[in-house]
C-alpha cells in the first residue's frame, strides 16, 4: 500500500517512487506479459552501472579501469603470470579486440609485456611486470576493503546474487 504524499508548505512534495517500478507499472498497463522480464533487465542493467561506478571509483587512484584491474589480477592468478591472449579474452569474457587495447594501456605503463609465444610464434603472450603485480595487489586490496561496492550486503546475499543470475547467464548462453 502506497505512503500518502507529504505536503510541503501547502504543496504536495513529488512522488518519489522506484523509476523502475513505475516503468513496470506502466509496462503492465500495456504489455502485461513482458513487464516483468523488463524489470529484470532493467534492474540488472542499473545495477552494474551502479556497481561500476563504485568499482570504477575505488580504482581511480590506481589509474585503473576495471577492464584494466580484471585483465592484471588475471596475470597475476596464473603461476608464470603470463597467459595467451586469447585465453586472456576468453576467461574475462569480453572480445579479443577489447583485451588487445586493454593490454596495450597496460603495456604503455610498464605493467604488462607482450611478446610472441617461444612455443608457437602465432601466438601473443601477454607478462605481467613485477609493477604489474604490485599495483593489481594494492588495487586488490582496496577493493577488498571497499567490499565490491556492496559491503552493505551480508556475504549470503551476494552469494544469492550469484546464484540468482547463474540461470540468466546460462539462458543467454554465456556457460556450457
Amino acid at each position: 500500500m502506497r505512503e500518502p504524499v507529504k505536503t510541503t508548505y501547502g504543496r504536495p512534495m513529488p512522488d518519489m517512487t522506484d523509476p523502475i517500478a513505475e516503468a513496470h507499472r506502466q509496462w503492465s498497463l500495456r504489455w502485461p506479459e513482458h513487464a516483468d522480464h523488463m524489470a529484470a533487465v532493467t534492474s540488472v542493467m542499473r545495477a552494474q552501472q551502479l556497481l561500476l561506478s563504485r568499482i570504477e571509483a575505488v580504482l581511480k587512484p590506481y589509474a585503473l579501469t576495471f577492464a584494466a584491474y580484471e585483465a592484471l589480477r588475471l596475470l597475476a592468478f596464473t603461476r608464470a603470470g603470463t597467459l595467451p591472449m586469447g585465453k586472456m579474452g576468453a576467461r574475462l569474457m569480453v572480445h579479443p579486440a577489447s583485451v588487445t587495447n586493454v593490454i596495450g594501456r597496460l603495456e604503455q605503463r610498464g605493467l604488462v609485456g607482450r611478446g610472441p609465444s617461444p612455443d608457437d610464434r602465432r601466438v601473443v603472450l601477454a607478462t605481467i611486470t613485477p609493477a604489474g603485480r604490485e599495483l593489481a595487489e594494492e588495487a586488490t586490496l582496496a577493493l577488498n576493503e571497499s567490499g565490491f561496492g556492496i559491503a552493505a550486503l551480508p556475504a549470503g546475499q551476494a552469494a544469492g546474487i550469484t546464484a540468482a543470475l547463474r540461470p540468466v547467464r546460462h539462458a543467454a548462453g554465456d556457460l556450457d
